[in-house]
């Protein structure tokens, strides 16, 4: 999970200089990038920008002055810049790196996302995107909310290599089974890990028969991974560590139960329920996901949608509360996971009664 400040504020934070957070293989690539671009007044001369919000890698907007800058000022969309990702601590146990390369070479060849520039041992760099970070209250904009469901409906349909299977299951266990080497005892029982097996079985063998719809899907679709060039109103969905084949349901109720957080705030871990979005904005949220291709949804596939998107929303609890307890002992990032784990766990069991038997 990763949430990208916006441009003005990113401002305020810069640096004249490439500090030691960025590798020396890094360095290389970039002199080696700049050293090509003949608007460039010095390929060695970098400015760093540490991009805010980061919960899985650390984010750097790397920029060069340009050259001729004294005689003619350049528009800020014409200074050079790329984005340097350094790889967090312990995302193995979460997923492939190299299988999110290919996914994100992909999702550059079908025109979806930024440029692969170059990579390096721990990291890589990236085409820099001229738009600004969503905002956990733009979530709550119709007008926005709209070009998310859109966006996300073409994410969707994405012709993507591989096995289009279901992967949600499997990573339940798989993350259930790392959480429990690292827990404690007293922790595990604290978070009743030894009944999740259970749970996600029945969660697997319910939502078998609901709306099933299979497409890729992002599967971590908070604000910070979605960017908006205002001048065109485009988006543009990024980071995709964690995406896969999945039911499109789970997607969506994902992106809902993400509405809750900000991770900008002073307590970027504690989520705010009462925003996750009501029956009104669920509706014109998924009205607008099936319209599409300009035909108007009838109201069954409505309603069974918005129903699937009620039940996958357990299921979203449970990832990311499983993915708080393992943060919690491989992330040294200043987050509380465990806090946040707490409370994905929290709303799994006070919801699953009330969804499940509805």
């Amino acid at each position: 999970m990763v949430a990208i400040e916006n441009q003005g504020q990113v401002a305020l934070a810069m640096e004249a200089t490439a500090g030691p957070r960025i590798p020396k293989e890094a360095r290389g690539l970039l002199h080696e990038l700049a050293a090509a671009w003949a608007d460039v007044a010095d390929c060695r001369a970098l400015e760093v920008v540490p991009l805010k919000g980061a919960m899985t890698n650390e984010v750097y907007q790397v920029r060069w002055r340009p050259a001729g800058m004294e005689a003619e000022p350049r528009k800020e969309r014409e200074v050079r810049k790329v984005l340097v990702r350094i790889y967090g601590d312990g995302v193995d146990l979460f997923f492939d790196r190299e299988d999110e390369v290919r996914t994100f070479e992909c999702m550059s060849r079908h025109g979806q996302g930024p440029r692969l520039l170059g990579r390096f041992p721990n990291g890589r760099v990236e085409e820099f995107i001229h738009a600004r970070t969503l905002s956990a209250a733009d979530l709550r904009d119709p007008e926005i909310s709209a070009l998310v469901a859109s966006k996300l409906r073409e994410f969707h349909n994405l012709d993507m290599p591989g096995l289009k299977s279901v992967l949600l299951w499997d990573r339940l266990r798989n993350w259930l089974k790392t959480a429990k080497n690292l827990c404690s005892p007293e922790e595990a029982k604290e978070f009743r890990l030894d009944n999740l097996e259970n749970e996600i079985t029945t969660l697997e063998s319910k939502f078998s028969g609901d709306y099933h719809w299979v497409g890729f899907c992002h599967n971590d679709l908070q604000y910070g991974n979605i960017m908006i060039d205002e001048e065109t109103n485009m988006l543009t969905i990024i980071d995709y560590e964690y995406a896969s084949f999945n039911p499109v349901a789970y997607d969506i109720a994902n992106h809902f139960c993400e509405m809750a957080a900000d991770y900008h705030s002073q307590k970027p871990h504690i989520l705010d329920y009462s925003k996750y979005p009501d029956v009104d904005e669920q509706k014109r949220f998924v009205q607008t996901y099936l319209s599409i291709s300009g035909e108007e949804p009838d109201a069954e596939e409505v309603e069974n949608l918005l129903l699937s998107i009620d039940k996958y929303s357990l299921a979203s609890h449970l990832v990311w509360g499983l993915w708080g307890i393992i943060s919690d002992h491989v992330n040294d990032i200043d987050f509380d996971y465990k806090e946040y784990a707490r409370q994905r766990f929290e709303q799994y069991w006070q919801k699953k009664s009330m969804i499940l038997n509805s």
